[in-house]
């Protein structure tokens, strides 16, 4: 059953959410996987840390991140990635709406911020997708 609620406040839409990160002990192995069962791609920055995983015709892109060591295997370890140009600019607005939103964070030429749903699923503002 869908149930339908109204908005709490106007819409608005900080981007498209067309990546996400999945933490795992073992990214070579995730990596042939996805290549070999799902026709994914990698892709990697001398010095990144995250390899990102592109699909032949397009779709989200899987990035993956070394889990951290208190990380099980088995365990959901993703975090929903939104693509957004201006990350200041949408954090400012998001936390103008009470949401929590972390600090700033640079990387390699692009910024994040990262906060939780409301089931405590982790969430990214990122402008890697434009670096």
């Amino acid at each position: 059953m869908v149930v339908k609620t109204e908005p709490t406040m106007p819409p608005f839409s900080p981007g498209p959410c067309n990546r996400i990160v999945i933490y795992c002990k073992n990214i070579d192995a995730m990596a042939q996987f996805y290549a070999d069962h799902f026709g994914y791609q990698p892709s990697q920055e001398d010095g990144d840390r995250i390899l990102e995983l592109m699909a032949p015709d397009g779709g989200l892109i899987l990035m993956l991140h070394q889990a951290g060591k208190g990380q099980r295997n088995g365990q959901s370890l993703i975090k929903l990635v939104f693509d957004v140009r201006d990350v200041e600019h949408t954090r400012s607005n998001l936390l103008e709406r009470g949401i929590k939103v972390g600090p700033l964070h640079q990387a390699d030429g692009y910024c994040f911020a990262n906060m939780k749903d409301p089931a405590g699923n982790s969430v990214s503002i990122s402008s890697r997708a434009f670096a």
